[in-house]
């Protein structure tokens, strides 16, 4: 194949704990959860004859292209292929950046997906999540291929789950639009825990992800007190949605997005014109039940 197309699906969090800060690197050790949407940015990687790694982008300016992930991503698989032939890779965003909802790792993960379809997939599945979890922790969630997982460390030890049904779901980004980074996230939680006690796992049952419900029971999201007290306009954002009945509302990873979940497309419809669009940019999007695909054949 010398022309492949593949999605990159965004994610969001059913549950994030932070159980432990390593010492003295300073990293974190998570728990979390990880479930795909069907909102996605476009990956199209093109076999060039040319040396190295191009990148066009249709959407934000994501900075230098040397530190995108996908480009990272494509060169690692090229470095391990005897660097045979280059590639140019057209990004199409539609997932916010700075969201928390996992678009940069999920562009590694198909360029790794992409590049590896181009070489005739000569780099093993185990190797290609190996560069996922180089590139980023949440890389080897959207690398493994699993609409659902549990994942432990910082993010690359996973254990699939059964997805929940598929659900219609709405992205809540405030107005004016609030980025936050995940090491300054990281560092607001440090603050209110300056010197944070070990704490273990939960001990979840797989039957614990059968439906939405159950999973709002689960357990919440350790950035949303730290967060929401640096920016008040998420907390207000959070509990807009919160008001709107769905079955599950957290905020995405480390931020600045808020995620909810609803029982059929017509609440979610409704909450839609209940908020409008003056305070917050909406999203409407249904979660996934199944594996994400990849990469496809282009002429």
């Amino acid at each position: 194949m010398d022309r492949v197309r593949i999605a990159a699906h965004a994610k969001i969090n059913l549950l994030l704990r932070i159980l432990a800060r390593e010492a003295p690197a300073g990293y974190h050790q998570i728990e979390t959860a990880f479930t795909l949407l069907e909102l996605a940015d476009e990956l199209v990687a093109t076999r060039t004859a040319g040396g190295g790694v191009v990148l066009s982008v249709h959407g934000p300016d994501l900075g230098p292209p040397e530190q995108n992930l996908a480009v990272r991503g494509a060169r690692a698989v090229l470095e391990a292929t005897g660097h045979k032939f280059g590639v140019a890779l057209e990004l199409t965003k539609r997932i916010p950046v700075r969201s928390g909802l996992g678009g940069g790792s999920s562009d590694a993960a198909a360029a790794l997906h992409a590049v590896n379809a181009l070489a005739g997939n000569v780099v093993p599945r185990h190797e290609l999540l190996h560069f996922a979890t180089r590139l980023g922790a949440d890389a080897t969630f959207f690398a493994s291929g699993a609409p659902t997982a549990l994942a432990w460390g910082r993010g690359e030890r996973l254990f699939r789950v059964p997805a929940p049904p598929a659900a219609p779901a709405l992205i809540g980004l405030a107005l004016p639009p609030v980025a936050v980074a995940t090491p300054d996230a990281y560092g607001w939680w440090d603050e209110m825990h300056p010197d944070p006690a070990l704490r273990g796992p939960l001990l979840l049952d797989v039957d614990a992800f059968a439906g939405w419900g159950s999973i709002g029971r689960l357990g919440g999201n350790d950035f949303e007190i730290p967060v929401f007290g640096k920016h008040p306009p998420l907390r207000a954002l959070y509990e807009r949605l919160a008001g709107t009945h769905p079955y599950w509302v957290r905020l995405c990873g480390s931020g600045s997005a808020v995620a909810a979940v609803y029982a059929n497309e017509r609440l979610r419809d409704d909450a839609t014109m209940q908020l409008g669009e003056k305070q917050q940019r909406l999203i409407g999007t249904t979660t996934r039940a199944v594996e994400a695909p990849g990469p496809e054949p282009l002429p």
